[in-house]
């Protein structure tokens, strides 16, 4: 691949999908893997996206995930079921999952899919954004593969940057999506700012007497810091619980920091809670209202005079953005692409 230009969604699938089959993944699930990546990285998540390709290569070739699982439904009702991963790829899981919980809520108004045996499955948003693509509202909860947070007033990092995301969908095709971390920043993040050799902002991580950390290659010596003070230590332990703790899957002191650890199963839990539209009030009705309320929203006013930009929006710009003229690859995240290839073997 040539650095300095743009590279199209497709072009990118199918690389990222050559480098998965030739670690012995099925090829569908290697593109689905490589579409999940390259939509991260299409929608502005970078640090959840192409980056992790090699990660996840690493792990597979270390025997820590396995490229071929055996994927069944360990418990099943008609608003619920849970899925064991079996140690594989976690954006196949959770497309999985996606795709059963859309299918229950259409039937049975919400449905409510639990992972255990999962991996990492890149940016939260894309889930319940699947959800929102059908008419849908999803919500996605994951345990992070990695600690580095303490509870609130402790001093051991035994909790993670736990994601949540929130999709809506509206009547203009612009739906509501929230992706965030309970920390003020991912490990993703922190990673995107080592290989780009810039410092981390203030407030991302801090020493344990408190002073922030700027370098991104010391991020581990200190604390990730929770968004809110309390009220997100208090959310990263909630969703440690729904994603984590009910679905059997590893919690606090249990979870495998993966990347340090390629060869030990990561046990990633999540859950993704999908619900129709139309629960409440027809249809139509609640598109135009949630549209109608985001819209004012925008044009409420700003220091600059411009619309507000909500949850969602700017992701969606980059995505047609990248769409159309294709995405700028990082020369580092290009490189270690151009070095997978050439051990693998892939032209």
């Amino acid at each position: 691949m040539t650095a300095g230009r743009r590279h199209s969604f497709d072009e990118l699938v199918d690389l990222v999908t050559r480098l998965f089959r030739a670690v012995d993944v099925p090829e569908d699930d290697a593109r689905v893997t490589a579409s999940r990546l390259v939509e991260g990285d299409f929608r502005g998540r970078d640090g959840h996206g192409l980056i992790r390709v090699v990660p996840y290569l690493d792990r597979i070739r270390a025997g820590g995930l396995n490229p071929r699982p055996a994927m069944r439904i360990l418990h099943e009702t008609a608003v619920s079921a849970q899925l064991d991963a079996d140690n594989g790829l976690g954006t196949v899981a959770m497309t999985r999952a996606t795709e059963l919980a859309i299918g229950k809520a259409r039937e049975s108004g919400v449905a409510m899919v639990g992972t255990v045996r999962s991996n990492h499955a890149g940016a939260a948003g894309l889930y319940p954004g699947m959800a929102a693509a059908e008419g849908l509202v999803g919500v996605y909860c994951a345990v992070a593969n990695a600690n580095g947070l303490p509870p609130w007033g402790g001093t051991a990092p035994i909790l993670g940057t736990n994601p949540l995301a929130i999709a809506v969908p509206t009547a203009d095709g612009r739906p509501f999506v929230l992706d965030i971390a309970t920390t003020t920043a991912s490990h993703g993040a922190i990673k995107v700012a080592r290989q780009e050799g810039r410092e981390m902002p203030v407030g991302w991580v801090v020493d344990a007497a408190g002073a922030p950390i700027t370098d991104p290659v010391r991020a581990d010596e200190g604390y990730l810091v929770p968004i809110g003070g309390y009220k997100g230590a208090g959310l990263t332990l909630a969703i440690g619980l729904l994603a984590g703790v009910l679905n059997g899957a590893a919690f606090g002191r249990d979870v495998v920091d993966a990347r340090a650890d390629l060869t030990t199963p990561t046990n990633t839990g999540q859950l993704l809670v999908v619900f129709r539209t139309d629960v409440f009030r027809p249809l139509e009705t609640v598109l135009d209202d949630v549209t109608r309320s985001l819209s004012e929203i925008r044009a409420s006013g700003s220091a600059d005079g411009r619309p507000l930009r909500l949850p969602g929006d700017r992701a969606a710009a980059l995505e047609e953005e990248n769409r159309r003229l294709g995405l700028e690859v990082p020369p580092p995240v290009l490189a270690a692409l151009d070095t997978a290839r050439a051990e693998l073997g892939v032209g």
